[in-house]
C-alpha cells in the first residue's frame, strides 16, 4: 500500500505544474432581507487592477493611501459590476462601502432597496471587462440558508431564482467548503457515500489477485479521473450531467459483465478499461465541486481542485486498503471463486444497469 500512495502522490506531483494557471475568480454573495438585497462582492487586487490603476507608483503593492485615491473610481465600478433586478425591472444602489481587506482583496459592499419577493436575476456585468475565463461564484441568501449559487463567466453571466419559491422551501444547505481541509474531507466524503464509484472499484478489485494488477488499476482509475476532473473544472470541457452520470452507470454495468465474461479472473489489458472509464468518472466528481463552489472563500480554482482530489484519492486508498485484503482471503476458498465471484458480479452489473434506467428515464 505505499506504493500506492507514493504513485498517488508522484502523479500529482507532475500534475499540479500543469494547472499552475489560474484564471482568475471573484466572488458575489447577496443576501436577501426584507426591505432589499445587500450584495458584497470580492475581487482580488490583481483582478481589479486589470479594469483600474490603483498601484500608482508601480512596486507591486496597493497601499492604503492608494487605495483611497482610487475610491471615487471604485465607487463607479462597484455600482456597474451587478445588475440587480426584481420582477424584470433594475434596482438601482446606493453609494458603495469599500475595504481594502488583509488579505489584499477589495471587497464592495452594496444596497438594492425594494420589496424582495417574486424573480430576482444578477448580472454579472463586470466580467466582460476581467480577462477571459475570469469566473464569479455568485450566493444568494435568505436567513442565512443558501437559496441558489452559480459559478458565472463571461458566457453565462447571469443567475435567476424564485424568491417566492425559496421563501416556501424547507431544504436544508450545508455550508460552502472554504479551505483546503474542508475540501479534502469533501473530497473523502464523496468517495465514501458515492456508492456508484465504489461499486465500479469493487468490480475491479474482487477479480484481482496480484498486487501489481491492482496497483495499475488504482494508478489508471487515479489518473484518467484527475485529468477530467481538472479539465471539467476549469471549463475546458463540459458535459452535460444527463450524459455523465449514465455514462457512469454503464461503466458498471460493463465491469459486472466482464467479469463474467472472463469466468472470474482479471481480464488481460484491464488498466486501459480503467483508464477510459475513470474519464468519464473524473466528470461526475467535477460536478461537486461546480455545486458546491469551488472558489467561495476566494483562494482560486487551484487548491479546491488539488485538496479535493487528493480527498477523493485518500478514501479510495482507504477502499482499497480495506477491500483487497478481504478479496484476497475470500478469493483464497474455492466456493468464493466457483459461486461467489458470479454472483458478485451479477450484482454489479444489475445494480449498474438499475442506476443507469433509473439516470436515462428520470
Amino acid at each position: 500500500m505505499r506504493n500506492v500512495v507514493k504513485w498517488s502522490s508522484i502523479l500529482w506531483l507532475l500534475a499540479v505544474p500543469c494547472l499552475a494557471h489560474e484564471p482568475g475568480l471573484s466572488s458575489a454573495v447577496l443576501k436577501v432581507l426584507p426591505n432589499g438585497i445587500e450584495a458584497t462582492l470580492t475581487f482580488s487586487v490583481a483582478d481589479v487592477e486589470n479594469i483600474l490603476t490603483m498601484d500608482n507608483d508601480l512596486d507591486g503593492k496597493v497601499s492604503q493611501l492608494e487605495f483611497a485615491y482610487a475610491k471615487t473610481r471604485l465607487a463607479a465600478l462597484a455600482t456597474e459590476a451587478l445588475v440587480v433586478s426584481l420582477n424584470g425591472s433594475n434596482v438601482i444602489t446606493g453609494e458603495p462601502s469599500l475595504l481594502l481587506d488583509e488579505k489584499n482583496n477589495v471587497d464592495m459592499q452594496l444596497f438594492y432597496p425594494g420589496a424582495t419577493s417574486g424573480t430576482l436575476k444578477v448580472q454579472a456585468k463586470a466580467l466582460a471587462s476581467l480577462p477571459k475565463g475570469h469566473r464569479q461564484f455568485v450566493t444568494v441568501e435568505r436567513a442565512d440558508k443558501r437559496i441558489a449559487e452559480r459559478l458565472l463567466s463571461s458566457d453565462n453571466d447571469s443567475l435567476e431564482v424564485s424568491l417566492s419559491a425559496a421563501m416556501t422551501s424547507g431544504e436544508p444547505t450545508e455550508p460552502v467548503p472554504s479551505s483546503f481541509f474542508e475540501f479534502f474531507v469533501l473530497g473523502i466524503k464523496h468517495i465514501l457515500t458515492g456508492y456508484d464509484h465504489l461499486l465500479f472499484l469493487f468490480g475491479l478489485l474482487i477479480v484481482s489477485t496480484r498486487f501489481l494488477d491492482s496497483l495499475k488499476i488504482i494508478t489508471f482509475f487515479t489518473l484518467a479521473h484527475s485529468i477530467t476532473l481538472a479539465v471539467a473544472t476549469f471549463n475546458l470541457i463540459e458535459i452535460p450531467s444527463r450524459i455523465v452520470e449514465p455514462a457512469i452507470a454503464a461503466s458498471i454495468v460493463y465491469v459486472g459483465a466482464e467479469n463474467l465474461w472472463s469466468g472470474g479472473k482479471a481480464p488481460k489489458g484491464r488498466w486501459l478499461l480503467t483508464f477510459a472509464f475513470g474519464l468519464i468518472h473524473g466528470f461526475g466528481f467535477a460536478s461537486v465541486l461546480r455545486e458546491m463552489g469551488i472558489a467561495s472563500g476566494h483562494g482560486g480554482i487551484l487548491i479546491p481542485l488539488v485538496s479535493f482530489n487528493l480527498g477523493v484519492e485518500t478514501g479510495q486508498i482507504m477502499v482499497a486498503a480495506v477491500a483487497l485484503p478481504l478479496f484476497w482471503w475470500m478469493r483464497t476458498h474455492k466456493a468464493f471463486v466457483q459461486r461467489g465471484v458470479p454472483a458478485c458480479s451479477i450484482l454489479i452489473a444489475l445494480a449498474g444497469a438499475y442506476w443507469l434506467v433509473q439516470r436515462v428515464v428520470g
